[in-house]
């Protein structure tokens, strides 16, 4: 057995640069070589020293909240700790030294208890908040409107297993733990939650719930939503526990209010999951296919039939090009990938018969359908670098190179015209700006209606690189909307994707969500900006 998720060490990121910062990454000979091709032969220039502002917080605002209990952090490393996610506009200002966005204070708080003291001062005295946990937003979910003072509201210290239903299958968490101690401590008594974003390293359990987070086995466990059966949110107004079943008729499921919520109705303290046994067998496999549509459409058919695997990926032929020329970044290697065309990862966990099982129909259904089985190499080194991908894009900013991701997700009918329609406003965008890119998309979240695509940008860096990529993001979401697709399927909504997601909605949706803002938020303090303006 390879090594397993549970092994990954929990770190905290450095801010403004992605991931573990003893496990960076180095470019290729090979993906250098590819760089000058767009015209990328000039580094960065060496970032600027952060400045953070001093805090709008005066003494008897600070005092009132030390009262909770909770530890109030005014320093500007604890501020810059939490300033902003890790989107490559958040990296690039931090690369300008850009410190602007700077909470006011941090606060520390170790309990619920606690959490509903803050919240109440918060409330009482005009102060925005924003919850804190594993700070890996990729669309600006971290940055509240500024027009007032804010504090980071730290959840880092709430972690631990709660409690454990066996019988039930359900797992309840403090809402600031990792996902990797998540799945340390559910491995010792037999058990795995099987999320595993891409963020997993850095990934809480709260945040995957605000956030409508999808992992990598999606296809096998669903969503983290699809995990989800119960919470406990606590809001200016007082402390709601919701769920009380695995399903139920009395009225409208409430946990949809919050999921995706981004904490903007109230702060997650507690999170019940669905759990399953840990798996006793893990087959990971590699299959080429010819093309994307010849690949696409063999995931519909998966996803439309009874027997599934529990990890189904693919690449377009230009993401298929790439982990060939840096294979350490989405573990393929060039002796087992296919050459050309596109690869697909296929991955089974559970118990020996049914791995057995669903591993004997699919490789049937996928041999049927075009496809030409690769081994378990290719698909054994993509488990075990399933979460450097992110590693990869630093290295490229300092390299000179503009590199961004966006997703979005639509039905089947629609999907290929939907990538085609974002590639060709992506690269329109740019290439109008003199800065021709390569679009790669992979997707890796199907269901028997649709699937989401899963873009990532590369081109050579202007003198003002956010604005650069503002209008290829625009670009990209207005073909989104165009096309009728969503604006995201599991990046949220943060400020990013505000002005399209309310578009998306309509009218009559945004007023009741403004309406339930009211009744949970009267006075605005939560996460003002964030999800609604």
């Amino acid at each position: 057995m390879t090594q397993r998720e549970t092994d990954v060490d929990v770190v905290d990121f450095t801010p403004g640069r992605w991931g573990n910062p003893n496990d960076q990454m180095q470019l290729s000979e090979s993906v250098l070589k590819a760089l000058t091709m767009l015209g990328i032969d000039e580094p960065a220039p060496n970032p600027a020293e952060l400045t953070i502002p001093e805090s709008r917080l005066d003494a008897d605002a600070l005092a009132a909240l030390a009262t909770t209990g909770a530890r109030v952090e005014t320093d500007d490393s604890a501020r810059s700790a939490r300033l902003r996610g890790y989107s490559t506009p958040d990296l690039l200002k931090f690369r300008d030294g850009d410190g602007s966005d700077a909470p006011d204070a941090v606060v520390v708080a170790n309990t619920a208890v606690e959490v509903a003291a803050v919240l109440a001062v918060c409330d009482e005295r005009g102060i925005a908040l924003s919850p804190f946990a594993g700070g890996t937003t990729v669309t600006g979910g971290l940055v509240p409107d500024r027009s007032r003072p804010v504090i980071s509201l730290d959840l880092r210290q709430m972690t631990g297993l709660v409690d454990l239903d066996e019988v039930s299958q359900i797992a309840t968490f403090a809402a600031g733990t990792r996902l990797p101690d998540a799945e340390r401590y559910l491995a010792e008594r037999g058990f795995e939650l099987g999320h595993f974003p891409q963020s997993y390293e850095g990934a809480t359990i709260g945040g995957c719930a605000v956030t409508r987070s999808a992992g990598q086995s999606s296809i096998g466990y669903g969503r983290f939503d699809d995990m989800v059966v119960g919470l406990t949110l606590a809001t200016p107004g007082g402390v709601a526990e919701i769920g009380t079943a695995p399903k139920s008729a009395a009225g409208p499921d409430l946990r949809q209010l919050v999921l995706g919520s981004e904490g903007a109705f109230g702060v997650v303290t507690t999170v019940r999951v669905h759990v399953h046994p840990v798996p006793t067998a893990r087959r990971f496999y590699g299959w080429h296919f010819p093309d994307f549509t010849s690949g696409a459409a063999a995931m519909r058919a998966l996803a439309q039939s009874a027997v599934k695997p529990t990890v189904l990926r693919l690449s377009d032929e230009a993401e298929t090009g790439l982990n060939l020329a840096n294979p350490s970044a989405a573990g393929s290697t060039s002796d087992s990938a296919p050459t050309g065309g596109c690869l697909m990862v296929v991955g089974f966990e559970g118990d020996d018969a049914d791995v057995e099982c669903r591993d004997t129909y699919v490789t049937a259904r996928l041999t049927d359908l075009g496809g030409t089985p690769l081994g378990t190499e290719p698909g054994e080194h993509w488990r075990e670098g399933r979460f450097r991908g992110p590693y990869m894009r630093d290295p490229l900013l300092d390299a000179g190179a503009l590199v961004e991701t966006l997703e979005t997700v639509t039905f089947w009918s629609n999907l290929e015209q939907l990538k085609a329609d974002v590639t060709a406003a992506v690269t329109g965008a740019l290439g109008e700006q003199g800065t021709p890119a390569v679009v790669m998309c992979h997707i890796s979240h199907v269901y028997p209606t649709g699937a989401s695509l899963y873009f990532t940008v590369i081109s050579n860096a202007l003198e003002n690189p956010q604005e650069q990529w503002s209008k290829a993001k625009s670009a990209a979401n207005a073909a989104i909307r165009d096309a009728g697709a969503s604006i995201t399927h599991h990046h949220a909504v943060g400020t990013d994707h505000q002005s399209t997601y309310l578009e998306e909605i309509g009218d009559v949706q945004v007023r009741a969500l403004r309406a339930v803002k009211g009744a949970l938020d009267p006075n605005g303090v939560l996460n003002p900006g964030i999800l609604l303006p």
